[in-house]
């Protein structure tokens, strides 16, 4: 076997068992069964030096949707990027090259959720008058999510819930388009995406396909 089958090979198979094993946690924590593993002083302690997560998660910064409580992991298992309505500007762009170029994540997931504080706003202001929709989207924050809001709206798709799957589907192109580090690692095998979007009425995590 070549050098990169094998290196895709095993991105694949990593990132598989990485996905599979947050679901896992996602079903425990869902069902009031969470384990909080890893979080004893032992772990603390083998961290110190150095860290090996694996997986990347960009998900928002809602106090509602921390991903390691929702996937049930502990300390060292995820590296998290978080921000409103998970926009993607150069901060997380270079956190997320830096997961995959030093920490050698196999996996990236981008988590949105239900009652996106973000989505509500930009389809609030895409509601209103044009002075406000103008005053509402000079920040990135409305910008990004504005920019799915329109899509959904093109698609002939007007809810919450249609605005936070296509988010979360646009948020993955971006890192791909925005990202050679990102992308080359996608194209090679190394890293495998994931979209999913947190349900707060049952504490399940939907996997998304697009």
């Amino acid at each position: 076997m070549a050098q990169n089958e094998y290196d895709e090979q095993n991105g694949r198979t990593r990132a598989d068992a990485a996905w599979s094993r947050m679901l896992a946690g996602n079903r425990r924590f869902s069902e009031g069964k969470a384990e909080h593993p890893w979080q004893d002083r032992e772990t603390r302690e083998s961290l110190i030096d150095e860290q090996t997560p694996d997986a990347a998660v960009l998900s928002c910064s809602d106090s509602r949707v921390p991903p390691e409580i929702i996937f049930d992991e502990g300390l060292g298992d995820l590296f998290t990027i978080r921000t409103a309505g998970e926009v993607v500007d150069e901060a997380v762009l270079e956190s997320l090259e830096y997961a995959v170029q030093h920490l050698r994540v196999s996996l990236i997931v981008v988590m949105g959720h239900q009652n996106c504080g973000a989505v509500a706003a930009a389809m609030k202001v895409l509601s209103g008058d044009e002075n406000t929709e103008d005053e509402g989207f000079r920040s990135i924050l409305m910008r990004e999510v504005g920019a799915s809001v329109r899509l959904a709206l093109d698609s002939d798709l007007d809810t919450a819930e249609d605005v936070e799957r296509i988010h979360v589907a646009q948020t993955l192109e971006a890192l791909v388009t925005d990202s050679a580090v990102i992308r080359n690692a996608v194209h090679s095998g190394e890293v495998s995406l994931v979209g999913a979007r947190y349900k707060m009425d049952d504490g399940k995590v939907e996997v998304l396909s697009f």
